[in-house]
């Protein structure tokens, strides 16, 4: 089966299923496993060269909408006839989990997914038990993008990563996924932590002097405590069981002395 997919959350859907070696072809963001970066690029997710998708002739496309812009994909695959699917836009870890079921459906690989699907939750159960030995909760400030500024609200698998590594959002009380907001909001609830994964920007492109320069900033006790944690983007902000990643990240950061430690080389689902 020739396979292409057209966001970077797909692409590691099909490798946690074991169908990487079936791609021909990723959008321009896919960067993981590092195999996919061997493979024709076919232009931005927001921009996709359905001429290059077209004369790849894969049997599927591996399809999203969970980025408004992705619509002009979807048309234009109809268009021209190439067969695809959507995977469903997830807000929950337990809806981007079961993304793994819905692509092993499609794909004939059902049964190797429910076997990563069991042990996904399964991690996620681990997740909440360590949860409960909490006794200090971290306030979090998660911030997705600067100017203007947005972070997660309740209806986002943000403040649900956030509550298993024992911590609480302080936007959770926002019902939104993403919440618009400004500067001196954000001051003004004070959180303990400041996590910054601006959407589509590498890590090392983030300068954390900005954030510092922000006006009465320095107030705050995550600025005063030194705990401005400029994180991995792709760990924390494509549906993908990557999440799990992030979360042992965070939950590292928050209370090393409850959470397993991070490496990055190690990924549970994959016991590797």
């Amino acid at each position: 089966m020739k396979l292409v997919s057209i966001c970077p959350s797909n692409t590691e859907l099909l490798a946690y299923l074991g169908l990487t070696s079936s791609l021909v072809g990723v959008d321009d963001f896919s960067d993981w496993p590092e195999e996919v970066n061997k493979l024709p690029r076919l232009g931005p997710d927001l921009n996709i060269n359905m001429d290059k998708v077209e004369e790849l002739q894969p049997d599927l496309v591996i399809a999203s909408l969970s980025v408004p812009g992705m619509e002009r994909n979807i048309e234009e695959l109809k268009k021209r006839n190439i067969p695809y699917i959507i995977v469903p836009k997830p807000k929950t870890l337990t809806e981007v989990g079961d993304s793994l079921l819905f692509l092993g459906e499609a794909t004939n690989k059902f049964d190797e997914a429910k076997v990563v699907h069991e042990r996904y939750n399964s991690i996620l159960e681990q997740y909440r038990s360590l949860s409960k030995q909490v006794t200090d909760p971290k306030t979090l400030y998660w911030e997705w993008w600067a100017k203007p500024i947005f972070t997660p609200g309740a209806n986002n698998w943000l403040t649900e990563i956030s509550k298993l590594a024992g911590g609480i959002n302080i936007f959770e009380d926002n019902s939104e996924a993403s919440v618009k907001t400004d500067w001196d909001d954000v001051r003004n609830r004070n959180p303990d932590i400041i996590c910054v994964v601006w959407v589509g920007v590498q890590k090392d492109k983030v300068n954390p002097k900005v954030i510092l320069r922000r006006p009465n900033w320095e107030s705050m006790n995550a600025i005063k405590n030194n705990r401005l944690y400029i994180l991995d983007e792709p760990l924390f902000c494509r549906p993908s069981p990557r999440l799990l990643l992030g979360l042992n990240k965070i939950g590292s950061l928050l209370h090393p002395n409850v959470y397993p430690s991070f490496d990055e080389q190690k990924d549970p689902l994959l016991n590797k």
